[in-house]
């Protein structure tokens, strides 16, 4: 029985490199593709299928996942997750080059992260300030307005 759990434990941890499904930071990537560069936060590969046809199977890859989100842009199509997996986007280029489309894969970064809550954090403050001075500038009118109507009503 203990050698059948240990075998059984084999096969499962293996069963993906024997289905042939490839990842990069957990992202799935596309069967077929070659690889242009690869560092440990960006995977460059390019692929003889269509733009349409990569869509199709990320949109199919990604399903089961709840924070993702397809981004259509004019030169790309975006896919971005904004949950907790290591990967933070996957570009797929519109038009293809001479080998075929081109599909970036990009690991989640701090400086990305840092940056959107700096960038929130500042909003939040420029909205404030902004709200502080439209209350001010119509405090000052309504004020104004109160004493010309009680200077009036004094005057009568």
């Amino acid at each position: 029985m203990k050698r059948f759990f240990i075998l059984a434990s084999i096969i499962f941890w293996m069963l993906p490199a024997f289905a042939g499904a490839e990842e990069f930071l957990g992202a799935p990537v596309v069967p077929g593709a070659k690889e242009l560069s690869k560092t440990e936060k960006r995977l460059e590969i390019e692929t003889p299928m269509t733009h349409d046809q990569i869509i199709h199977y990320y949109r199919k890859a990604l399903e089961s996942q709840q924070d993702i989100k397809f981004r259509d842009w004019p030169q790309a199509t975006y896919i971005e997750d904004d949950g907790k997996l290591r990967w933070h986007s996957i570009t797929i280029d519109k038009a293809p080059g001479a080998q075929g489309t081109k599909v970036v894969i990009m690991k989640d970064n701090w400086t990305w992260i840092t940056g959107t809550l700096i960038l929130r954090f500042v909003a939040v403050f420029v909205v404030l300030l902004v709200l502080f001075v439209a209350m001010n500038i119509s405090g000052r009118i309504i004020s104004s307005a109160v004493k010309k109507s009680e200077g009036k009503k004094a005057a009568a």
